[in-house]
């Protein structure tokens, strides 16, 4: 199993869409969770499987320090949800960073999910490859998201 690309929930967004899921994306807790290659992200999973701590989104499979990048992930600041020209919806958020004495290796992507629901707990929206390892010894990562913002919608 290994990460093979970054991948958006087709469930997380046709519930959304359907108002089946109350997922409030510039409200609620957001969290962004390391993981290792052990991980093989299916767009395709039920809502269940694409949650933290469930399918491929395993604790056993997360990269984290306490103190540092913590297990179950850095709560995501700065969320906005905007319409930032003509015809587009965006969901962004501040890149996460660690604190600055982290010591994470093996990173090679990471899980973008909901930390405010309860059903599914810990429901995602995206998979984020890295496009391989990262690691960093006594220092800071951060996480630069996509310019474009984590969601992008074009209509």
């Amino acid at each position: 199993m290994a990460w093979t690309g970054s991948v958006l929930s087709r469930q997380a967004i046709a519930d959304m869409l359907a108002n089946a899921a109350p997922m409030d994306l510039d409200s609620d807790a957001w969290k962004f969770a390391l993981f290792n290659n052990s991980v093989t992200p299916d767009k395709d999973a039920t809502a269940a499987n694409f949650a933290y701590g469930a399918g491929t989104w395993l604790a056993a499979n997360e990269v984290s320090q306490a103190g540092q990048w913590t297990a179950g992930g850095i709560t995501l600041a700065s969320k906005t949800l905007t319409t930032p020209s003509t015809g587009v919806i965006m969901f962004d958020a501040a890149d996460p960073t660690s604190g600055s004495a982290a010591t994470l290796t093996n990173v090679f992507g990471g899980f973008i999910y909901d930390s405010t629901l309860t059903a599914p707990a810990g429901q995602g929206i995206a998979g984020i490859s890295f496009g391989g390892t990262n690691s960093v010894t006594a220092g800071q990562m951060t996480i630069l998201l996509n310019t474009l913002g984590i969601l992008r919608i074009t209509v």
